[in-house]
């Protein structure tokens, strides 16, 4: 059996049998000019075997948040971070490109490429750095998780259990390198997963933004909704998991959707 536990964003907790993975963990009440709309995640939330780090923007690679996990877990990064981040060097990291294989705290994994500029503040060795995704597992038990990234060949990915896939931003505008709901929704499609949950959305809202009106909703409410409403018309909606940030829901791995 998997569980997995969203906590907002692209944080996410997936329990593989015998082993925890965490994908993207930020846990700020607030990022620069963004607000957590939701209480923050609970300090259990850093419980993991392993991490995996898609990029190096801010809210992704979130220096804070890294250093509340044990020193002991190791954490997959993009080649090119530790020079760009120096801070880097105190935690147990693994620099990784597009086409490695490996097996970290006995998951295998598999780093994908991404369509995003994932540098961190235009910092030397930042150029370095390409945007990652991901597909891991243990024990036949499997996850992708494709990171920030825009639109793709994702035929050549293999069928998971679990797709972790984005489908918006931070709004007023989802800009390039993402995948709005419906083109998530085709990227699943062309992985094919047993089940699905959206993530990249409803987390964090701009401080000088309304938290209402059209703006608010167009980027902030609609997502989720948008992505299940399309999700249903290619035929996938009874594989979608949108369970409440913070509640872990287990997936039963020898039952398909229908």
């Amino acid at each position: 059996m998997t569980a997995v536990t969203w906590w907002g964003h692209s944080f996410v907790t997936i329990e593989l049998p015998g082993a925890t993975v965490v994908t993207d963990p930020l846990m700020s009440r607030r990022l620069f000019h963004v607000r957590r709309a939701s209480d923050p995640p609970p300090a259990h939330a850093t419980r993991a075997d392993l991490v995996l780090i898609s990029h190096l923007h801010h809210d992704h690679l979130h220096l804070p948040t890294l250093r509340r996990f044990d020193d002991a877990v190791p954490i997959v990064v993009p080649r090119g971070a530790v020079q760009a981040v120096r801070s880097l060097e105190r935690l147990q990291t693994i620099e990784v490109v597009p086409g490695d294989r490996l097996t970290v705290a006995g998951v295998d994994v598999e780093v994908l490429p991404a369509r995003h500029d994932g540098r961190r503040d235009k910092r030397p060795g930042a150029a370095e750095a390409t945007s990652l995704g991901f597909r891991f597992g243990r024990d036949g038990t499997t996850c992708w998780y494709p990171g920030d990234t825009g639109v793709m060949d994702f035929a050549a990915v293999e069928p998971v259990d679990l797709a972790l896939v984005p489908i918006g931003g931070w709004g007023p505008s989802l800009g390039d390198g993402h995948l709005d709901p419906e083109q998530a929704v085709e990227a699943v499609r062309a992985v094919g997963a047993r089940w699905i949950l959206p993530v990249h959305h409803g987390t964090y809202w701009p401080v000088v933004l309304r938290s209402s009106g059209p703006t608010h909703e167009q980027w902030f409410q609609r997502p989720a909704p948008r992505f299940r409403a399309a999700a249903a018309g290619a035929g996938l909606g009874a594989r979608v998991v949108m369970p409440p940030m913070g509640v872990r829901t287990p997936l039963p791995r020898g039952t398909m959707p229908v």
